[in-house]
């Protein structure tokens, strides 16, 4: 960094912004394999906690695939400096006071500690999608895994490149076992015990 960039502190923050809001800001961290329902979720549960008058903002692999990552490929590399990124985002959502839904594979452990890091350990609360391949495979909403195993796509995750499982995530899903309201229930129900009253 050039000893020209000076960073500025602004009078408003972080803190002001809670308050005014009656709430925390932090960062839900959805993370699975793709058609696991990780956006579908986060979507649900966005619209309940912006029902209970929560500031809110969704974060979506595609989403962002379009706009602030439309330059980077699906290189392993790529892929870091798109989680770099999105957690740069993620942490001035969080000083914005809100609260952020990112649904994204994150497939390596060592990405999502980065993200944790860049965010801050304190407002990074990781959610597992924990859908098992094969129902994933099974609703291939995008047609995705067809491809995959057709080897049109290549580094899909869950075929030719490796998901890491989160091995203490916040909130835990078990997609096939549990129905999308009962997720929702999971996450709204961790929010309340964190949030400020």
């Amino acid at each position: 960094m050039t000893k020209n960039i000076i960073k500025h502190d602004f009078v408003i923050s972080k803190v002001h912004r809670n308050k005014a809001n009656k709430h925390d800001s932090f960062v839900l961290w959805f993370t699975g394999l793709s058609g696991s329902g990780k956006s579908t979720i986060a979507s649900a549960v966005e619209e309940q906690l912006f029902a209970m008058g929560m500031q809110t903002y969704s974060l979506d692999g595609d989403n962002i695939r379009h706009g602030i990552s439309k330059d980077l490929g699906f290189s392993e590399e790529d892929r870091h400096e798109n989680l770099r990124r999105i957690a740069e985002v993620s942490k001035l959502f969080v000083d914005a006071g809100l609260i952020t839904l990112a649904s994204f594979i994150s497939p390596t452990i060592k990405d999502r500690a980065m993200v944790k890091e860049i965010v801050g350990a304190a407002h990074f609360f990781e959610v597992f999608v924990d859908t098992p391949l094969r129902v994933c495979e099974t609703r291939d909403p995008k047609g995705l895994y067809k491809k995959a195993r057709a080897g049109e796509i290549k580094n899909f995750t869950g075929i030719d490149a490796p998901y890491e499982p989160p091995l203490q995530p916040d909130i835990h899903l078990l997609t096939e076992e549990e129905a999308l309201d009962t997720c929702v229930k999971k996450v709204i129900t961790f929010v309340n015990q964190i949030r400020i009253q």
